[in-house]
């Protein structure tokens, strides 16, 4: 582990992409609360305005890891804000006495990951930091169920019939690219794909990486921190190695993509609140939900993450006096499936 009183040595960090609802707010919480001594600090890159995953974290808070070691940075993707964004921040956190033994860099689900790496090479911090390691989440019954994986016959009789659909979709991109940049890919939600889930989507990774990658299971977050920090694989001074769909053009959009926040007051029912999220996503394609919602007479706020048609609800933790008891819901969908009044209609049912 690095001396941290050695300021010559360069802090390492190690990014964790993934698709949304992977599980890597989950995967920081645990590397937080088993740090190994390593006095850690966190970005949070969130997709849309209402930041959920840092308030997550920063009630993790230990004395390696304190609350104010964990910065979220909202509304903007990372890889596209470097000037203005990502470099004050990496700059804020080694300025921080005693200074980071290690950075986690939490990317939003829908950034591309090579961009962030390019941002290596900033002189304000390229001789100050290194990337220890780029660790990419695949949730595996996602990828089993072929999300990722298109038909390519299928695609070819198509593209014979049309060719000038284009047929691969931006989710496939985010994937794929995410895959290219990886040191080390972790198989998350192995217990609902069950064997023959975990094996198929070992086969899809191997299909679609560029290079072959260690791929390891995991259940709720839990690894060994040994096993993913300290690769000391430098991703920064290898860059050829990891190919882009975007490599070549000056920047990248998220216009396939898009969010808002659904407001409300408190909630009678939190299985009813559940149930209209299956309905959302099963009617408009909604990729993810995640947020808080106010219980009527219920002094506990309950934390609330939906991927897909599954949700999840767990009481986080009590109300503050000075915040309003309210619901706030962040929906993230492809663009043409965000429809502000049918997504009201329905949770305001």
């Amino acid at each position: 582990m690095r001396n941290p009183a050695d300021t010559l040595a360069k802090t390492p960090v190690t990014i964790i992409t993934g698709f949304l609802g992977a599980g890597k707010t989950t995967l920081i919480s645990h590397l937080i609360r088993n740090s190994g001594n390593r006095r850690l600090a966190v970005v949070v890159n969130e997709f849309g305005t209402l930041g959920v995953d840092g308030d997550i974290l920063k009630g993790c808070a230990i004395p390696d890891c304190p609350a104010e070691n964990v910065l979220e940075l909202a509304n903007g993707c990372i890889c596209c804000t470097v000037a203005d964004d990502f470099i004050p921040t990496v700059e804020q956190l080694l300025a921080l006495t005693p200074r980071p033994d290690h950075i986690l860099i939490e990317t939003s689900g829908l950034a591309l990951p090579k961009p962030l790496l390019k941002a290596f090479d900033w002189p304000a911090i390229r001789s100050r930091i290194t990337v220890d390691g780029v660790i990419a989440l695949a949730d595996a019954e996602a990828v089993a169920a072929g999300r990722f994986a298109p038909d390519l016959a299928a695609l070819e009789a198509q593209r014979a019939a049309d060719p000038g659909i284009d047929h691969e979709t931006p989710l496939s991109e985010v994937f794929e690219d995410q895959l290219a940049c990886a040191d080390m890919v972790l198989l998350t939600k192995a217990d609902l794909a069950g064997p023959e889930g975990v094996a198929k989507a070992r086969a899809v990774i191997a299909e679609e990486a560029p290079r072959p990658v260690p791929v390891v299971e995991t259940v709720e977050g839990v690894i060994d921190p040994m096993v993913i920090l300290g690769l000391e694989a430098a991703a920064e001074d290898d860059l050829d190695q990891r190919p882009s769909h975007h490599d070549g053009e000056a920047d990248h959009e998220h216009d396939d993509f898009d969010s808002l926040v659904h407001r409300c007051g408190e909630i009678e029912d939190p299985a009813r609140l559940a149930a209209d999220l299956e309905t959302l996503a099963r009617r408009h394609d909604i990729l993810r939900v995640k947020g808080y919602a106010a219980v009527r007479g219920k002094p506990m706020r309950l934390l609330v993450q939906a991927v897909g048609g599954r949700v999840r609800t767990q009481y986080d933790r009590p109300w503050r006096p000075d915040e309003a008891r309210d619901t706030r819901l962040v929906v993230i969908a492809e663009r043409d499936r965000i429809d502000a009044q049918r997504i009201a209609d329905i949770l305001s049912r």
